[in-house]
């Protein structure tokens, strides 16, 4: 058993890693694309060379942060072989189909036109590279659709039927997977994300090249672009987001209630604006759980039920399966021990049925099939020893979700600021103080879309599929220090990939004008 949690631990730290080391590039890649596709198309109305250089430039930047991001991504997708092959077995059928088709349709459309979008200067007609350019963006963001179809999933499985004769999950309706609204909110919250890290970047470099004194003219026409591009991402983000939280509350609600600190809940929940939560001993001992905070009234039962009298339920909540209707009338739920219970009974009616089946009983395997079906949406619940190994990481979650909305907050009043003054007070981007702001906000820009990582992913721990196979249950039987030395591998690989790509970055980004 400690050798079997020393290889899930190490999975997951594997994995956590190699998709933030992914992340740092997916979102540049998702809204850098839109950016280019805009300037490239005031220069083909226009035909400016001034306009061409600057989507050379921005250009060039994509095709690095491109390139680093498929590399990172292709390893990914192959851990779920290596790492989680129990999963890939359980759900291969379901989980495989949006990833085949991103690779077959979405990376092939990346991978055509890009290379018309990077050599095709002068080889084809412009019009023609303009449609390579918008369509390298199109593919890119259909690329990030069956990748968070497939994460969607996995957070709120549907649209599939548990087969025990195979002993896994098959696909019974693929629209249902491909059309979830958690998918649906998922993706759009993700490219609009994208969007607003992209202006952030845009303009986090022009100020640069403002402090270095070069391309005084690209850099300031690039933060218009950069800036409403960040601007709009950052208004649609904020709504997806909303979007986003309303499915959590429904369908993940032990993951909203770690993001906020909430053990036990009620009708007109506040908002926890800031907090500092108490040691976990002290929370789960029933003590208060925050040692300071600042509350906004109703505010969490607004963004979870759009209704500020409803009631919000915490984690104790959960496992004691307590809820509460509008009218405050006290109501039972699934307790999180029946959830075990249940998924053990599932569990036993699976052995019924394999059993069964190897004997030629078909009024047995009718029987277990029965009792299967009625229990399976809590098989793995059956995994756990206790209700307390559902409760995901609570300070993780807290504490990300609000570095994620401190920091949107201010990327919110920074592309606001960016875009008044470029248009009204020009002369602040004169400013040293608010070019080195504009540089900092391309790290705190980083920052808050890798914590909105975390706190989905890290939220609905312990499950790798939701209500049906806990991470325990899914990893692949290989030797912890297996897992181990290929984690320290790959720390050393992407590190040194970063450490290129901000090398080769940077030395764009300084090249002067006539080189």
């Amino acid at each position: 058993m400690n050798d079997l949690m020393t290889v899930v631990d190490w999975s997951r730290w594997q994995f956590a890693l190699t998709a933030m080391y992914h992340w740092l590039f997916v979102p540049l890649t998702l809204g850098l694309s839109v950016i280019v596709g805009i300037m490239e198309t005031v220069y083909y109305r226009t035909r400016s060379p001034r306009w061409l250089a600057m989507t050379k430039y921005w250009m060039t930047l994509f095709g690095i942060n491109f390139a680093i991001g498929v590399a990172t991504g292709i390893i990914l997708e192959f851990e779920f072989g290596t790492n989680w092959s129990n999963y890939s077995w359980f759900v291969g059928d379901i989980f495989g189909a949006p990833l085949a088709i991103e690779g077959l349709l979405a990376f092939f459309m990346e991978s055509t036109f890009i290379a018309v979008m990077f050599f095709g200067w002068k080889k084809v007609s412009a019009g023609f590279h303009l449609a390579s350019t918008w369509l390298t963006a199109l593919g890119a963001s259909i690329s990030a659709l069956w990748i968070l179809v497939a994460n969607a999933w996995m957070q709120y499985p549907v649209g599939m039927e548990f087969d025990p004769v195979q002993m896994r999950n098959v696909m019974d309706d693929f629209w249902a997977v491909a059309f979830s609204p958690v998918a649906i909110h998922k993706f759009f919250h993700t490219v609009f994300d994208g969007w607003v890290l992209a202006g952030v970047f845009v303009c986090g470099v022009s100020g640069w090249l403002l402090l270095r004194g070069r391309r005084r003219e690209m850099a300031l026409e690039s933060v218009k672009i950069g800036g409403w591009v960040g601007l709009v991402g950052m208004i649609l983000t904020m709504w997806t987001g909303d979007m986003s939280a309303v499915d959590v509350a429904r369908v993940q609600p032990m993951k909203l209630a770690a993001m906020e600190g909430l053990y036990n809940g009620e009708q007109g929940q506040e908002l926890v604006g800031i907090g500092i939560l108490a040691s976990e001993e002290t929370r789960n001992a029933g003590g208060d759980p925050y040692l300071f905070k600042i509350g906004i009234p109703y505010g969490l039962s607004i963004l979870a039920n759009h209704d500020p009298k409803s009631f919000v339920p915490g984690i104790n909540d959960l496992i004691e399966g307590v809820s509460y209707t509008p009218e405050g009338e006290k109501i039972n739920t699934v307790s999180y021990a029946e959830r075990i219970e249940r998924g053990k009974m599932a569990h036993a009616a699976l052995r019924n049925f394999d059993t069964a089946l190897a004997e030629g009983d078909t009024a047995a395997m009718d029987a277990s099939r029965v009792q299967l079906a009625e229990n399976y949406p809590f098989f793995g619940y059956g995994y756990l020893s206790s209700p307390s190994e559902a409760v995901p990481p609570v300070a993780v979650t807290f504490y990300a979700f609000r570095i994620m909305v401190m920091a949107g907050g201010f990327l919110l009043l920074y592309l606001i600021v960016a875009l008044w003054s470029i248009y009204r007070r020009p002369a602040l981007w004169q400013n040293k103080w608010w070019q080195w702001l504009s540089v900092a906000s391309v790290a705190i820009v980083w920052i808050c879309s890798q914590a909105g990582w975390v706190t989905a992913e890290v939220g609905r721990q312990p499950w790798i599929i939701q209500d049906l196979m806990p991470t325990r249950a899914a990893v692949s039987a290989i030797p912890s220090t297996s897992v181990m030395v290929t984690f320290w591998i790959f720390a050393v690989v992407f590190t040194a990939l970063l450490v290129a790509e901000l090398t080769i970055m940077v030395k764009q980004i300084n090249k002067k004008e006539e080189e």
